[in-house]
């Protein structure tokens, strides 16, 4: 394994906490730049390196290859704004604010109240440069819960989780102004808004080189609708796989010039979806290319996950694509299909290459790793940092990993030991019969073992219990 300066200071981190020296105090060693790149319904097995066959993602193939690549990583939800709060907050969805998706007219969603403690604002305290770039989802423009009150110096994307499935807008916003779009309508595609935050996230990269900064680039690729520039990407997928049309919805109208379709009308959608996959990739190739042409590589982390599991909207077909690597549910299930997601994390120097991890891991553990990282004290959390995993040292583990999901009637899973309980139908029946697998003998959560183990069955029941607190507005139904 290759030592530098930086797992010098890691090591130093580890031990000694938050005495350890950072960069304003010791100019031989920096803290490193950190990018957090976060797709959006992305599968457990779309890409390469997870067993992707119909399609290749050579830029994050070669990322594992470079660092470390996470087999057990679970998001914070199955839907996007809890599963972005967990990410954010380092709380799982029994404690964390935002817990379902709940919309605000004309755009926006349920703000994080003020008092939450996001990465970006524990980040920032520390030094750090702090911009985000894409999808928000956790508070309309001008709340408290907007980025920029949220920690982040700036911002640049959707706000709006549901004016993201646009992917040619009317306009996005850049910190609190609304940056327009041109030639973008209801009828008209002239401006792919990806490839617009791509270039912003790049620019925010150069212009910050010679400092040490947080990029959170949560990317609304390869979230529904199915659309993507009919350039070489899209044509090299063109009549390589059968294809049934998708025929799309009616849009609505939620005020100021905001129109969304349902999803758009697609005639390619298998193709479409590979060239979408692979645009996100190139994304991600785009921006290790800038760290090394601006001679940062060696001191900037990049984390690469999904927010939750793959989609059917919009014409999508996870099935076709193995999307969920074979393992049980999509998006909305709190199944391994719904939560297991890609993670990579990539570090030159420091990171031996090519390693794989099966430590169990989730969403709520980066706020406290990348504090290790920074070399700062930790908010409350429900996290445990995985720098040890990273560096290759003794690495503490979870008692049990948490969700709980409010749409569909209500859910809630655990997972402890190498078993998986989960209960459906929670918001009409709190005592709902609980489903329980053994994932070690059944990772595709085919046999429910629940009648064999009736004590098992009365432990989880308690600690599901345990695990959450009551809140104001998501409680199943059943008030707080």
């Amino acid at each position: 394994m290759k030592f530098n300066s930086n797992i010098l200071l890691l090591a130093a981190i580890i031990i000694g906490g938050c005495g350890v020296k950072t960069e304003k105090d010791s100019p031989e060693v920096k803290r490193p730049n950190i990018i957090y790149i976060l797709a959006d319904d992305l599968g457990y097995g779309d890409l390469g390196c997870y067993g992707q066959v119909k399609f290749s993602t050579p830029n994050l193939d070669r990322l594992a290859g470079e660092g470390i690549r996470f087999t057990h990583h679970y998001s914070g939800s199955t839907v996007c704004a809890p599963s972005r709060s967990a990410l954010m907050t380092g709380l799982h969805t029994g404690h964390t604010p935002i817990r379902g998706n709940e919309e605000v007219i004309p755009e926006g969603q349920l703000p994080l109240p003020d008092s939450s403690v996001t990465i970006a604002e524990m980040l920032q305290g520390a030094g750090y440069v702090t911009g985000a770039f894409g999808k928000w989802g956790l508070g309309f423009p001008g709340s408290v819960g907007d980025p920029l009150n949220q920690g982040f110096d700036h911002f640049f994307g959707y706000n709006c989780q549901r004016y993201a499935h646009r992917y040619y807008p009317a306009y996005l916003w850049q910190d609190q102004e609304k940056y327009l779009l041109y030639g973008n309508g209801w009828n008209s595609a002239n401006t792919y808004a990806p490839d617009v935050i791509q270039q912003k996230t790049l620019e925010f990269i150069r212009e910050n080189s010679d400092t040490t900064f947080f990029a959170f680039v949560p990317c609304v690729i390869p979230h529904a609708e199915l659309l993507v520039p009919g350039d070489e990407i899209l044509r090299q997928h063109l009549g390589k796989f059968p294809e049934v049309p998708y025929v799309g919805g009616p849009g609505a109208d939620y005020g100021n010039g905001m129109v969304i379709a349902m999803y758009c009308s697609q005639e390619n959608p298998h193709a479409t979806f590979a060239a979408m996959v692979q645009r996100l990739d190139l994304y991600v190739g785009e921006i290790v290319a800038t760290l090394e042409e601006e001679g940062i590589t060696e001191r900037t982390i990049i984390m690469f996950s999904s927010d939750n599991g793959p989609h059917s909207e919009g014409g999508a077909d996870p099935g076709f694509f193995m999307s969920s690597g074979g393992l049980r549910g999509t998006k909305r299930d709190l199944y391994e299909g719904g939560v297991r997601v890609p993670m990579i994390v990539s570090w030159p120097g420091t990171i031996e290459k090519g390693l794989v991890s099966d430590h169990i891991s989730a969403f709520w553990d980066v706020l406290p790793t990348l504090a290790d990282l920074a070399g700062i004290g930790v908010p409350e959390t429900d996290g445990i940092s995985f720098l040890p995993s990273l560096l290759q040292t003794a690495q503490p583990e979870h008692d049990f990993l948490y969700w709980e999901f409010h749409e569909q009637g209500g859910k809630q899973a655990m997972l402890k030991n190498g078993w998986k309980a989960v209960k459906l139908g929670v918001g009409e029946n709190p005592r709902a019969p609980l489903e329980l697998y053994n994932l070690a003998s059944d990772p595709t959560e085919a046999e429910n073992l629940a009648a064999a183990n009736p004590g098992k069955v009365e432990e989880f029941s308690r600690l599901m219990n345990e695990a959450r607190v009551p809140s104001e507005k998501f409680n199943f139904g059943n008030g707080p």
